[in-house]
């Protein structure tokens, strides 16, 4: 069956980096966008990331560009999500999600930014 499996969370201090991963199985990996969405405590779903298919092009929300690069390794079925100058409201459950219809949303690996 499908299963979108997330991993690299964790906490740190305001300014570090952090690398997601989200293996995936049971199904056509390279096929699919590849959507990563976080929610903060308290928070609604908020949107952070897509790639395409290939690789090729990446789409981030606004405030984020020049701080997360989405990545995919089609060769491994696997999704990235390098996370640079993290700040505090960074902090959030970090999801890996394809884009089908239904949606299918992995578990979700929390990452938390304090001092």
């Amino acid at each position: 069956q499908v299963q979108l499996v997330e991993s690299g969370g964790g906490m740190v201090q305001p300014g570090g980096s952090l690398r997601l991963s989200c293996a995936a199985s049971g199904f056509s990996f390279s096929s699919y966008w590849m959507y990563w969405v976080r929610q903060a405590p308290g928070k609604g779903l908020e949107w952070v990331s897509s790639i395409k298919p290939n690789g090729i092009r990446t789409y981030y929300e606004d405030s984020l560009e020049g701080r997360f690069t989405i990545s995919r390794d089609n060769t491994k079925n696997t999704l990235h999500l390098q996370m640079n100058n993290l700040k505090p409201e960074d902090t959030a459950l970090y999801y890996c999600v394809r884009r089908s219809s239904p949606l299918h949303w992995g578990q979700g690996t929390q990452v938390t930014v304090s001092s």
